[in-house]
């Protein structure tokens, strides 16, 4: 199992586990409400047909006070322990008692006279094995008309018997379990989705992302070609730039814009003519201007292609020097972007030390006297300190390396800092 595995199961164990925490308790006393009501909804049906078979829904007669009695007696014992009944002025008109009923009587609530509308239910535990149902009832001549007048109450009391709340509560955990259960098995269901849509994902992503270096790479050489150069120059300063940022603690974006920003940061030269690109000898005063329009050329080509646009910290700036001599913004310090102060070193020590068609090589010592006496002027100095401790390794590294090995450390880095 890969990291990305691991994590992946670990977050949606984790996920599992907290639905399942919250879901079985709430099922748990769901379940519990449910039996609570249908306890109460049979017991007051039950009354219900009793009060209407002793007459004692109409409780404003002479009679209603032996009609309630009648009633209270023949309900107590059944359903309820308890059986009270009131008229609509909410006077007690009769009450019966069960042993069990006369044994919790005391431990109910005080109410005053009853005058509810509504039929209602309360749960009482006095205490660990003891759970009481309290229920009130509004009696109407009417069954079907809620706003019929009230002729008078009901108010039973049932003592769960034990078999009743151990199976209230073996229903009730059986459902929090069953609950639960769902919970950790649509984890488990889900974890072999979730892994294959991410892996397809991500290989959608590494193959755009594969075909967006590849142009890139096409983009630095067809560049390379027009200048009378391979391509290895552009791989040689993204590596040596990647090198120095990896020095100097960059990091993601960061070092990405830096590496893709330094792979190409002569695009515009695309958009200068050949009789200028190529001319062999020294370019005069209007050519030079000519020249150095490749920089915005470049800046406007790379902002155009959303994925290239954090290559436009080099390319717009990869000319400027640290005393704000150089061009086209005259920018200095800090005001340059930190990866084209990186780039500047990683050009010039390149161009120093490689062998070009009008230039043999330069040896390491000669192009670090040179990089030295420009810290401070055209070098960031941050960035010569970051680059002295490694230079005589990268010197070494890139002295005999041919263009498909610069090649090669380019896209090491590439996939080191692109996630590939």
């Amino acid at each position: 199992m890969d990291p990305f595995q691991k994590r992946t199961a670990l977050r949606i164990a984790l996920v599992s586990f907290v639905l399942a925490s919250l879901a079985s308790p709430i099922a748990w006393m769901v379940t519990r409400e449910a039996a609570e009501e249908s306890v109460v909804a049979l017991a007051s049906e039950e009354s219900g047909r009793l009060l209407h078979r002793f007459n004692s829904i109409d409780l404003s007669g002479p009679d209603a006070p032996q009609h309630a009695k009648e009633a209270a007696s023949a309900i107590a014992g059944g359903l309820f322990d308890i059986a009270e009944i009131y008229d609509a002025k909410g006077n007690k008109l009769a009450e019966s008692l069960t042993a069990e009923g006369d044994a919790v009587e005391s431990l109910l609530p005080q109410h005053g006279a009853p005058s509810y509308t509504q039929a209602s239910y309360e749960s009482l535990k006095p205490s660990a094995d003891l759970w009481l149902l309290r229920v009130f009832v509004p009696l109407r001549n009417s069954t079907t008309d809620p706003n019929a007048p009230i002729t008078g109450y009901f108010e039973g009391v049932r003592v769960i018997p034990s078999w009743q709340q151990s199976q209230i509560f073996t229903n009730s955990l059986t459902m929090a379990l069953m609950v639960g259960l769902a919970s950790l098995l649509c984890g488990a269901a889900l974890y072999p989705v979730v892994v294959h849509l991410s892996a397809d994902n991500a290989r959608k992503a590494r193959e755009v992302l594969e075909s967006h270096i590849a142009m890139m790479e096409a983009l630095g050489r067809a560049i390379a070609k027009r200048d009378s150069d391979t391509g290895a120059h552009n791989y040689r300063v993204a590596w040596i730039a990647a090198r120095i940022g990896e020095e100097m603690d960059l990091r993601d974006g960061d070092m990405q814009a830096l590496i893709v920003g330094s792979f190409l940061h002569d695009v515009g030269k695309i958009g200068i003519p050949d009789a200028i690109l190529l001319k062999p000898g020294r370019l005069d005063d209007i050519e030079m201007t000519t020249m150095r329009t490749h920089v915005a050329q470049g800046e406007s080509i790379v902002d155009g292609i959303g994925w290239l646009a954090g290559a436009n910290a080099v390319v717009a700036a990869h000319h400027e020097k640290w005393n704000g001599t150089g061009y086209p913004r005259n920018l200095a310090a800090d005001a340059i972007p930190l990866a084209a102060r990186i780039f500047a070193v990683a050009d010039v020590f390149d161009a120093l030390c490689s062998k070009r068609p009008y230039k043999e090589p330069m040896g390491f010592d000669a192009a670090m006297a040179i990089l030295d006496k420009d810290t401070g002027s055209h070098f960031d100095p941050g960035v010569m300190a970051a680059f002295c401790p490694i230079a005589r390794k990268t010197y070494d590294r890139l002295a005999l390396a041919s263009e498909d090995d610069t090649r090669a450390l380019m896209e090491e880095r590439v996939r080191v800092h692109f996630g590939m």
